[in-house]
């Protein structure tokens, strides 16, 4: 299966195990949880009553169920009474490598996929996927995220983070995190003149722990806008983090907007935050090493399941005197500009000396928003409704 055809369902859900061994569950669920982040896993006997049955498909039953089987064991006939229960019932059976002839009896019953320990990556992101398409509502649940990238040091990324997540707040009923996710050198901290404690690693550290008390502590107000930061020291041992499920799963659902401010677009870290990301915003300068670099990136991140269909190029401090145009940026990239940034330095200065957010009647400011808008639909509107005003200007007055 391609990686970008990895799919996550981000619904809450119950794994039901039943017979599993509690080996066969703590081996397994950590592996479910990639793909089903909000799972929680409620067991059950081998030969459970049809009272146990019955209560466990309550309102809030299991969405999918693990039956582990023997040689021996009548479990097979549990895959019926279990779909007589929920029709729609995701069954994974987990069977003994020695008798692969019950393979053909489980699906046959109406087994959704099959297990065979010791379970492989390859092998339960197969049956995790097939279980998703039963639920395909739960993958576009949640928070609109975006994954903004820099194609080399010094873009102004996170000058445009930041600048998205405050544009952002500026919505209705809008609850936006801005998370600095930068091991090495995160400065959404120093941007906006906030501090804390707490960093993106404590919500690592306690990410099975984490519940609406735990993150309030972790996150900072900054001007309305929850922010996440990054240690303030360089991280010790930043190769070794690559999962960034924990934080970006959880706030999907407490959020209207996610803004991660990735470091650079290298590294399993990063990659795992573009494609947990519904948009990949990759910002450059229309210099040479800049494009250089971004099109480096936009390599990298395709060689790793993150689609070129993804990626949303932004040109940032674009002056068309200096630099390559617009149009050379796209022939040499082989893809199109999605948006261009003006170069604003008084803007963003003053921004940096306050502490506060671009000043929304600045350049800028104003191009930011233009590009919120771009990315929320919200441009779209305004668009149909400027048509729909104007057919009704030339309607009155041919009438």
């Amino acid at each position: 299966m391609a990686p970008s055809d990895i799919h996550r369902f981000h619904g809450r859900c119950q794994a039901l195990y039943i017979g599993g061994r509690p080996a066969t569950v703590q081996e397994l669920h950590p592996l479910l949880l990639h793909y089903f982040p909000l799972c929680s896993a409620v067991q059950l006997a081998p030969r459970p009553s049809p009272q146990e049955l019955s209560a466990a498909f309550l309102p809030a039953g299991p969405k999918l169920c693990i039956l582990e089987v023997e040689q021996s064991d009548p479990s097979p006939g549990l895959i019926s009474e279990l779909l007589r229960l929920d029709p729609k019932l995701g069954i994974v059976t987990v069977l003994p490598r020695e008798y692969p002839g019950l393979i053909l009896p489980c699906l046959r019953l109406g087994a959704t996929d099959f297990l065979i320990s010791p379970f492989t990556p390859d092998q339960v992101q197969a049956a995790a996927q097939k279980l998703i398409k039963l639920f395909p509502t739960g993958d576009a649940a949640g928070a609109k995220m975006y994954c903004v990238i820099p194609a080399k040091g010094a873009c102004g990324a996170t000058t445009v983070a930041a600048g998205l997540a405050f544009e952002w707040k500026r919505l209705p009923a809008s609850r936006v995190l801005l998370a600095d996710l930068d091991p090495f050198t995160g400065t959404v901290g120093f941007l906006l003149k906030v501090k804390s404690t707490f960093s993106f690693m404590d919500v690592l550290g306690r990410a099975a722990d984490i519940d609406s008390d735990l993150w309030k502590a972790m996150v900072t107000d900054s001007h309305g806008v929850d922010v996440l930061l990054a240690p303030d020291l360089p991280l010790e041992g930043a190769s070794e983090i690559v999962d960034a499920a924990p934080i970006l799963d959880y706030a999907r659902f407490n959020y209207s907007a996610v803004i991660a401010d990735a470091g650079n677009a290298f590294g399993d870290w990063t990659v795992s935050q573009a494609q947990l990301s519904d948009e990949v915003l990759l910002v450059s300068t229309n210099e040479l090493t800049s494009l250089h670099c971004a099109q480096r990136a936009i390599q990298y991140l395709e060689a790793n399941g993150v689609g070129r269909w993804k990626i949303k190029l932004i040109l940032n401090r674009f002056d068309e005197r200096f630099g390559v145009s617009r149009e050379l940026v796209q022939d040499a990239l082989g893809m199109d500009v999605f948006h261009i940034l003006p170069d604003d330095d008084a803007g963003v200065q003053k921004s940096l000396m306050e502490g506060k957010p671009i000043a929304p009647v600045s350049r800028l400011g104003k191009s930011i928003a233009q590009l919120a808008a771009r990315l929320s639909g919200r441009e779209q509107v305004r668009k149909t409704s400027s048509m729909a005003g104007l057919r009704a200007l030339f309607s009155r007055a041919s009438s």
